[in-house]
């Protein structure tokens, strides 16, 4: 499978004029050095779940609900979800279904504005609306969670949960953007991601 997400880092280095000078390193003292440095590495940005490990299956509960749909099994109970050593900027997070509508894509989340002192949201929280953060338009409409309403005889969907930090203020963003909206506004403001994929389908 082809992935259409990518994160890229660059440093920038400020360079000063002037001279310097050298000293000899002894190995104990370079040791010293190269383990301070490790030490201080930046934690990888992570996102999880204690509802389901990363590349497994989601309960049911998870699943949609929307009336009339017979293909809608579940509670809609969005999964819980806590990021970990995300930059200290405004976040965006979208969950999208790659083998959606026959192989062109679903989304079923998007909630941006989220402040950086939030690091997650708590079971059922993304269901409904929320002063924590702003919907977009998924693919129905709605600017809550959509749970996967999978048709049956389709294998397993991968549902792919990505939080992206952004450097835009919170509020920045209108409410209602649909995904393609939202990756116009956040190109050239995308500061790092981390990325969660739950399955769910009906044999």
């Amino acid at each position: 499978m082809s992935t259409e997400f990518y994160a890229q880092a660059v440093v920038n280095k400020k360079v000063k004029t002037g001279g310097f000078h050298t000293k000899k390193l002894t190995l104990p003292l370079v040791l010293f050095c190269l383990l301070n440095t490790a030490a201080f590495a930046a934690d990888p940005f992570t996102l999880t779940s204690s509802n389901f490990k990363d590349n497994t299956l989601m309960d049911r509960k998870h699943a949609g609900n929307t009336a009339g749909n017979p293909n809608c099994i579940g509670q809609n109970v969005s999964p819980e979800l806590k990021w970990a050593n995300a930059r200290a900027d405004a976040k965006s997070l979208v969950m999208s279904d790659w083998e959606g509508q026959r192989g062109l894509g679903s989304r079923h989340l998007l909630a941006y504005n989220i402040k950086p002192a939030v690091t997650g949201f708590a079971e059922g929280e993304l269901s409904k609306a929320s002063a924590k953060f702003t919907g977009g338009k998924e693919t129905s409409g709605t600017t809550a969670y959509r749970g996967p309403c999978t048709p049956p005889n389709t294998g397993i969907h991968h549902y792919i949960f990505t939080i992206i930090a952004t450097d835009l203020e919170p509020g920045a963003l209108p409410l209602g953007l649909t995904r393609d909206e939202l990756w116009e506004k956040l190109k050239g403001h995308a500061k790092g991601v981390a990325g969660l994929v739950g399955l769910f389908g009906r044999l």
